[in-house]
């Protein structure tokens, strides 16, 4: 990134047509002459000085016999006058990406590191494209406009979605630097049993374990802090057919919600299908799909037939039975906690 950033980029660039008629002049050779040692029309060899035409690889051969300058420096000329032009044909285009650009939370991405410190405008809205990897609005459109449909299978967002999409990009790129195993389901359910053991644990304790269990099974799990104007918990998304990814935003710092939050999550997982992207938010509209991983999660960490036992052999529910009971199903206190307040 650095070395991009740092590279010198001119701010001009001379067609190879103006130094074939500067070196035609210097020696002495006419155009028509000219033509006919390199086998080419004088109307070709016309539109090339008048910079309308490049200069090929074919051409520059030619030009290396006939004029001594080897053709390397000809192509290269081309090359870099070419991409000149391609560079101020983005730059004009970037005065539209501007108005795109403000529709989202560029300080917060640029304060989080995710694109550069930088005032100018379309400077912005440069660096936003890149970290979409995208060319244009129009390219962002194509790629992430329709993930409405994906998203939970329903629109109904009280998050801004342009905010959404890029708490998922930043999601996608710290998954991106997670080296996993190729995806194995029948991996990810033992590793789910070891993860649910730790659930009584500090996080500086559970965090590295329970990433580096995931990572072998092929998941990347990540912790994003939500963006301004959103209300999410997590996601899950695929980021390919052998590598998932798991995004918590921390949104709820209980213990209850983190990991009811992350085996929702891996409930999309073990359940549905790798083309759709679950995006959970606070207080959503429920739909099949998160009844589904509803249910996962509940049932995954306090089996329905010990809950059920548990509220009917107490009428009240003290601290010292909770913890008893959380102790014997091998469950954080607090998750149990956040079932009964639940219910």
């Amino acid at each position: 990134m650095g070395a991009i950033a740092n590279k010198f980029i001119p701010d001009y660039a001379i067609h190879p047509g103006e130094i074939l008629e500067e070196t035609l002049e210097a020696q002495h050779i006419s155009k028509t002459e000219f033509a006919e040692r390199t086998g080419l029309t004088q109307k070709t060899v016309s539109l090339i000085i008048a910079g309308k035409n490049p200069v090929t690889a074919e051409s520059a051969l030619s030009f290396e016999n006939v004029l001594g300058i080897s053709a390397d420096i000809w192509t290269n000329l081309d090359s870099d006058y070419r991409l000149f032009k391609a560079r101020q044909r983005a730059q004009e285009s970037l005065k539209e990406a501007v108005e795109w650009s403000k529709e989202f939370p560029l300080g917060e991405l640029a304060k989080r590191g995710y694109i550069p410190k930088v005032k100018d405008a379309e400077e912005k809205a440069a660096a936003l494209l890149k970290f979409f990897r995208v060319k244009s609005p129009d390219a962002w459109m194509r790629r992430y406009g329709n993930m409405t449909v994906a998203f939970r299978k329903s629109a109904a967002f009280s998050s801004d979605y342009n905010s959404v999409v890029a708490w998922l990009r930043m999601a996608e790129v710290e998954a991106e630097k997670i080296q996993t195993y190729p995806y194995n389901r029948r991996e990810f359910e033992a590793v789910l049993s070891e993860i649910r053991k730790i659930t009584n644990q500090k996080p500086r304790y559970f965090e590295p374990k329970m990433k580096d269990y995931c990572r072998k099974a092929g998941l990347a799990v990540v912790f994003v802090s939500e963006l301004p104007k959103t209300r999410l918990s997590g996601a899950t998304q695929w980021l390919n057919p052998h590598k998932a990814m798991i995004a918590l935003s921390l949104r709820h710092k209980t213990n209850d919600h983190f990991w009811f939050t992350f085996f929702h999550e891996a409930g999309h997982i073990i359940k549905h299908g790798k083309k759709d992207v679950y995006i959970d938010e606070t207080d959503q509209r429920p739909t099949t799909e998160e009844n589904d991983a509803n249910m996962f999660a509940t049932g995954y960490l306090i089996p329905e037939s010990e809950y059920r036992k548990f509220i009917t052999t107490n009428q009240r529910f003290s601290r010292k039975k909770v913890e008893e009971f959380a102790r014997r199903i091998g469950v954080a206190p607090g998750i149990v906690v956040g079932r009964l307040q639940h219910d």
